[in-house]
């Protein structure tokens, strides 16, 4: 197995993802991983305390943030991962409502997708992540029934999702819960 979570056989099977702890330095070639584990300043006569600037919100062609709510049915595992995705016109953040884990698969932006650049992230629940403009990513995996998350992203003009597909049985994600 590589330190990315990637595992291919000796044969030309499929490549197998297992996800890894979701942190800062792991998926920065992706995009910002959302937590309050930064110093935070003390605001409001001390009742609150303010953790800022936890992710770079990307927004370009004419368009606005939205923010918004997903409830997601989890999958079954292990999953057969069919195609990613990427929004070259915005960033998107997903984070957690409800402390619950989730997981994520990811690779880097470009016009192609290589596959031994792919990785998997298991996100604790009580972290969120924030995709940049043009990281190819799954929809988000979520691992109890059900789990909402608060999604920023752009609404606007203009073509912002590109699909791009495996062939059947070529990429596998498993996990243990």
């Amino acid at each position: 197995m590589s330190a990315g979570g990637n595992e291919r056989g000796a044969h030309a099977g499929p490549l197998v993802l297992r996800p890894q702890p979701l942190t800062a330095a792991a998926f920065a070639p992706f995009g910002d991983v959302i937590e309050a584990g930064t110093q935070p300043r003390t605001i409001n006569s001390g009742t609150t305390q303010h953790f800022s600037d936890l992710a770079r919100v990307e927004i370009a062609g004419g368009g606005r943030p939205q923010v918004s709510i997903y409830r997601v049915v989890p999958y079954e595992l292990p999953l057969q991962i069919a195609m990613l995705e990427r929004h070259p016109l915005g960033s998107q953040a997903f984070i957690p409502l409800h402390d619950e884990p989730f997981l994520i698969v990811v690779a880097p932006p470009g016009e192609r997708i290589e596959p031994a650049t792919i990785r998997a992230f298991a996100g604790s629940g009580r972290q969120g992540v924030n995709y940049r403009a043009g990281t190819w990513h799954h929809p988000v995996i979520a691992l109890r029934d059900p789990s909402e998350f608060l999604v920023i992203d752009r609404q606007g003009p203009g073509a912002n999702c590109d699909e791009h597909p495996f062939g059947k049985g070529s990429l596998i994600l498993e996990f243990q819960r």
